[in-house]
């Protein structure tokens, strides 16, 4: 019951926000402002809403609503292939406006994820937290053995928060799915379930701490890259404790000169290290902003923050380097086919209008040189034609266009006549000669040989066992025909409209044989005096009545 009241009272505050949005039209179509009694002026929403463009609505309902629905606008930003780009634009300015956590409660919660008094755990720690985020909030500490750390706490009950929002918005994407059409089309259960596993991989904390090892390890011999160390022993799913290491952040311009930094240096340095990340590890940090990548002494660059990373596979990671060469040589047909691998197409694509569409873009890049192209929103807008067709891009690919993107907005304010492209082309080249190395092409027919194996193996025995089907007459034959409920539903009528001309038929014969039989006897008898042709009339009657309600109720007629 408790829970019940909980929801109902979240569902009030969603829908009041949905509606003082200038969303109240939504709340309607869903059939929720009887539910929780929404009267009609606030479902109309102030008149001053709606000056505001849709993108500033959707981040002030974003906003009003709090940390899981701040995590969920985050996350949908870097998804360019789901969301129009002056939508993300507006979601990539939410802001996590949170108060600080009273010590006591980070006491409490470190003491009982930690298992002993703070005092016990750490010589120092610093009450004034370093950053406060919708999340969890950073403090400075130093453990007994003189280290100096950072100590992330989880905000108390925020996990019980998050579920609670997140049951509610599955419960929302299911109604839209059965009441509108485009919910439907688009499939917004899926794309919940997608931004649901992002947030909850969040919360715990010893995900993090693991991508922060993992870029670690595959830096390990690269003096020029810093991760800082996770502390095992202090870490739980709630309490992240790594090394505190003090940088310079990559927006403070004037102190790095004052510091004698180059900027141009910096800027090469964090190129070449995220295409290595990306490219070629295939495990990236996807938030590379200049808050989250610092400068230690010999231009080292400093990386924080892994709670959000991306995963490419090696196929993806073909994928990718396919599409950037065929934006690269502008080629329409290679873009397509590109698109086609890399994401979950619909069976009612419009290849033609896909075309033109692409066409379209690349004439925006045309007699452009590529290396002064942003690879990041060219990218982008692929990924945004894609959207348009309703192609699905994997999550980590389109996490790729948005890491390019904040990287370019990074190392412009370093060095703003770079060329991310310049940089990035021998990655390029190095992954072209890679695909087609001899030794790799031998390891993938191999790998294919090795597959098909137990097949070719088997195939006698599987044309036995057919034979004897086919001498028996059992052969089983299943055919597939498209939009095969709708040709059911047609053939339903057809065969409906058939009994019913069949039954009018018989009904015209029963009747003029009745007449005509009566005509040609001319005389009494015990059966014709009996009212037959009444009779008959009643029951055929009664038939016809009977079948043409059941056609029309069926409404297959």
């Amino acid at each position: 019951m408790k829970k019940r009241i909980r929801h109902m009272q979240r569902y009030r505050e969603i829908l009041v926000a949905f509606s003082r949005n200038g969303f109240g039209y939504i709340v309607k179509e869903l059939g929720l402002q009887k539910v929780v009694s929404l009267p009609e002026r606030l479902l109309k929403g102030k008149k001053e809403i709606h000056s505001k463009t849709t993108g500033e609505r959707i981040r002030l309902f974003l906003e009003e609503l709090g940390p899981t629905f701040v995590k969920l606008g985050q996350i949908a930003s870097t998804r360019n292939d789901l969301i129009p780009q002056n939508i993300i634009k507006e979601l990539e300015k939410l802001q996590d406006q949170v108060g600080k956590i009273p010590y006591n409660e980070i006491k409490e919660i470190v003491e009982r994820e930690l298992g002993a008094p703070i005092e016990e755990i750490f010589k120092d720690f610093n009450q004034d937290p370093l950053a406060a985020a919708s999340i969890g909030q950073v403090h400075q500490a130093v453990l007994q053995t003189g280290e100096e750390v950072a100590v992330k706490v989880q905000r108390p009950n925020i996990e019980k928060k998050i579920h609670t929002d997140l049951e509610i918005l599955m419960n929302f994407a299911t109604l839209a799915e059965t009441r509108l059409e485009w919910a439907q089309q688009y499939k917004i259960t899926e794309i919940i379930e997608e931004f649901k596993a992002s947030i909850l991989a969040e919360l715990d904390y010893t995900l993090e701490g693991r991508n922060a090892h993992k870029i670690a390890m595959n830096f390990k011999n690269d003096k020029d890259v810093k991760v800082p160390h996770v502390y095992w022993e202090y870490t739980t799913e709630r309490v992240l404790t790594m090394e505190f290491v003090k940088g310079i952040k990559l927006d403070e311009n004037e102190l790095l000169v004052r510091e004698g930094y180059q900027p141009k240096v910096i800027a090469e340095k964090l190129i070449q290290n995220l295409f290595e990340q990306i490219l070629m590890d295939g495990f990236f940090h996807a938030d590379p902003h200049p808050g989250n990548v610092m400068i230690l002494p010999n231009h080292q660059l400093l990386f924080i923050d892994f709670g959000m990373v991306g995963r490419l596979t090696p196929m993806l990671k073909e994928h990718l380097t396919d599409m950037i060469i065929a934006l690269a040589r502008q080629n329409t047909h290679a873009i397509v086919k590109t698109i086609y691998k890399m994401g979950v197409v619909p069976d009612d694509v419009h290849d033609d209008v896909m075309r033109a569409d692409i066409e379209e873009l690349r004439d925006k890049y045309y007699d452009i040189p590529f290396s002064q192209v942003s690879l990041g929103e060219a990218v982008n807008d692929l990924f945004s034609v894609a959207s348009k067709h309703r192609i699905r891009i994997p999550a980590d690919l389109s996490l790729v266009g948005k890491t390019l993107l904040t990287l370019e907005g990074t190392v412009e304010r370093l060095d703003p006549d770079i060329s991310i492209v310049k940089i990035a082309q021998p990655f390029g080249k190095r992954l072209i000669k890679e695909k087609y190395r001899p030794k790799k092409i031998a390891e993938e027919v191999y790998g294919q040989v090795d597959d098909y194996k137990d097949i070719i193996l088997d195939l006698p025995e599987h044309i036995n066992a057919l034979y004897k089907l086919i001498r028996k007459g059992k052969f089983p034959l299943e055919i597939s025909v498209a939009r095969v409920d709708m040709i059911l539903r047609k053939f339903d009528r057809i065969s409906n409209r058939i009994s019913f001309s069949i039954v009018l038929l018989s009904f015209s014969i029963i009747m003029v044989g009745l007449i005509i039989g009566s005509a040609i006897v001319g005389k009494a008898s015990y059966f014709w005096n009996l009212p037959v042709i009444e009779i008959g009339f009643v029951v055929a009657v009664l038939m016809f009545i009977w079948l043409i309600f059941s056609i029309f109720r069926s409404g297959r007629f």
